[in-house]
């Protein structure tokens, strides 16, 4: 039974406490997520989502607050730095528990805690966008794009089939060029047989 016992207390005192805590948020700050187990990470979901909320106002007070749970400098200018501008539209909610199995020696139920915003897989741009389809046309700006881009497709098309009659005119004039008529030749070689019969008489 419980009893009233509002605090988690991990089996430690209260020093240890707090400076297992404060390692612990400063591996999560770093890493962007830890594997630990499910008590850990719940003492550990209460004990640094009041810093990443203090870390939305930068100021010279916040930095020194969130300083006083760290005690990491390193920690503290990532935090302000990094973190902050990716969670400063969230209002709370900064990390996810995923429960990943149990330990093998004494099967305690193992998680991963993440920071939820420095997850490219569920968080992805593309899935953001709310598409709403109707059984309407659409908008006017979409439907505009189809027609010009018909428009331009078609524009192309007829570029493409006069150039390419133009140059079958090109090729069949260059052929007749090149290829005398019959009736010149026919001529031509009467011609040539009438000059040889007149040398044979002579």
């Amino acid at each position: 039974m419980r009893h009233g016992n509002k605090v988690n207390n991990l089996g430690r005192k209260a020093a240890h406490r707090k400076a297992m805590l404060s390692n612990m948020a400063c591996s999560l700050i770093q890493h962007k997520r830890i594997n630990t187990t499910v008590a850990k990470a719940k003492a550990l979901r209460g004990y640094v989502e009041p810093l990443l909320t203090k870390s939305k106002s930068d100021s010279t007070h916040s930095r020194r607050t969130v300083f006083s749970y760290l005690q990491n400098k390193e920690m503290v200018t990532e935090l302000f730095r990094e973190i902050a501008p990716k969670i400063a539209n969230r209002p709370g909610g900064y990390t996810r528990i995923i429960r990943t199995g149990y330990r093998l020696g004494d099967n305690a139920e193992m998680c991963m805690i993440e920071l939820v915003d420095f997850n490219d897989i569920y968080t992805n741009e593309k899935a953001k966008k709310n598409t709403r389809r109707s059984r309407r046309g659409g908008s006017k700006k979409e439907t505009e794009e189809v027609v010009v881009d018909a428009i331009e497709e078609t524009v192309v098309a007829e570029d493409v089939v006069e150039n390419a009659t133009e140059e079958e005119a090109v090729v069949e004039s260059a052929s007749t060029e090149e290829t005398p008529s019959t009736e010149d030749s026919e001529a031509a070689d009467d011609a040539d047989q009438a000059s040889t019969d007149e040398e044979i008489k002579e």
